[in-house]
């Protein structure tokens, strides 16, 4: 997706993303109707899903595009500073606690290993219903 702004050096750095792997690609308001079936069908689950939202909702407003008042969410560091109140709970030092494989800041790794978490936390015996939130748009 083509952000639409400048990119700050740092992240680049971290990402590997720049304007020129973005120029032609569809703008957020371009994808929003692609994706927001998906948004709409279920619970969104972030690792430090906060931030996410925050992002979604900045978009969202940037844009002028009505969604609505608020999402249900689940988020993998809120839930492990509960369940593994001992450790750092960074994406990466996660994986490694698990096993799971993870190529850091690239969104479909950080996707699938934020899920593989959910899934070790249920394993684990988590209670689903204890971890859902709600995030005000």
């Amino acid at each position: 997706m083509n952000p639409e702004v400048a990119f700050d050096a740092f992240n680049v750095q971290l990402t590997g993303i720049n304007e020129d792997l973005v120029r032609d690609k569809p703008t957020f308001p371009e994808i929003w109707n692609e994706i927001e079936p998906i948004m709409s069908s279920g619970i969104l689950v972030a690792h430090n899903a906060v931030f996410d939202l925050g992002v979604l909702k900045a978009c969202l407003a940037h844009y002028e595009i009505e969604w609505k008042p608020s999402v249900k969410y689940a988020c993998t560091v809120q839930i492990g500073r509960k369940h593994l109140p001992d450790m750092k709970h960074n994406l990466n030092v996660m994986c490694d606690y698990y096993g799971i494989a993870l190529e850091h800041h690239k969104a479909d790794s950080d996707s699938h290993a934020c899920a593989e978490i959910l899934l070790r936390y249920f394993a684990d015996g988590v209670n689903e219903k204890s971890i859902i939130r709600t995030y005000t748009l």
